[in-house]
């Protein structure tokens, strides 16, 4: 079975299980080690699937009735 997500680190601190944002919007405040960046990417991390922002929906075509017809 093919995995979903690879398994490199090319995650960073802002999608990690360990990692919560700080106040300032900026930083990431790490249970293993301490405030780093939000690029920042150790190798306790562990991907949350929650955390990730999922880019923005297509933009549909407009349809009208005369494309629904046989």
């Amino acid at each position: 079975m093919k995995s979903l997500f690879s398994k490199t680190k090319d995650g960073n601190c802002s999608i990690c299980m360990h990692g919560r944002p700080a106040n300032d919007g900026i930083k990431i405040l790490c249970k293993k080690k301490g405030v780093v960046d939000a690029s920042f990417c150790c190798r306790s991390y562990k991907y949350d699937p929650l955390k990730r922002v999922p880019s923005h929906a297509p933009i549909l075509p407009e349809f009208d009735k005369s494309d629904f017809e046989l």
